[in-house]
């Protein structure tokens, strides 16, 4: 990827640390590079992706909490719980890239991610591992949705889970996939 990031990292909520911050940054970073490498918002006309077309990239992660993502899970997504992370991409999807017109010093605005610590902090805890790896997940996560990666269908859901084990594998973290030590792989207890 040639863009520059411009990745707005806000701390809504939540007891969020400066190393954890910096991680996340790191993991945004490090998945929109696969994800233009996998041909992620591919342009048809000029044969790469919008992500190599761009000189700037724009997207905004906020920290938050439990409460926050809560009431963002039930107006979005009509789910009245919180959930760990959500995207909301600026782009429909990934298809018609080929039509997407941009002015030359315009930046690319991908979307938000929101992720709720709290949420995080329990999944980690109930998968036996690190918060910060499980967080690198989740932005990596969010961030492929943003530039059109879903899960919705088995195929598709294969791939993204196939690209974020490689981009966190970069980064030294183990398959967020792989079954828990000690966890009956057919109860997940």
């Amino acid at each position: 990827m040639t863009a520059q990031l411009d990745l707005d990292v806000v701390i809504e909520a939540g007891d969020w640390r400066d190393d954890e911050l910096v991680a996340i940054r790191s993991a945004v970073e490090a998945a929109l590079n696969a994800a233009a490498h996998d041909g992620a918002l591919w342009d048809e006309d000029d044969e790469k992706s919008l992500l190599d077309q761009v000189t700037m990239i724009e997207i905004s992660v906020t920290l938050s909490d439990d409460a926050s993502v809560r009431v963002l899970n039930r107006d979005y997504r009509g789910k009245d719980a919180p959930t760990n992370v959500l995207s909301f991409a600026a782009l429909e999807s990934d298809e018609g890239a080929s039509e997407f017109d941009l002015a030359p010093d315009m930046p690319l605005m991908l979307g938000d991610i929101i992720i709720a610590r709290e949420t995080c902090q329990r999944e980690a805890d109930d998968q036996k591992k690190p918060l910060l790896h499980h967080l690198l997940h989740l932005s990596v996560h969010g961030t492929l949705h943003l530039v059109g990666y879903d899960h919705m269908v088995d195929d598709e859901a294969e791939h993204m889970e196939q690209l974020e084990r490689h981009i966190l594998a970069g980064m030294g973290i183990d398959d967020p996939y792989a079954p828990i030590e000690d966890q009956d792989v057919e109860t997940g207890q």
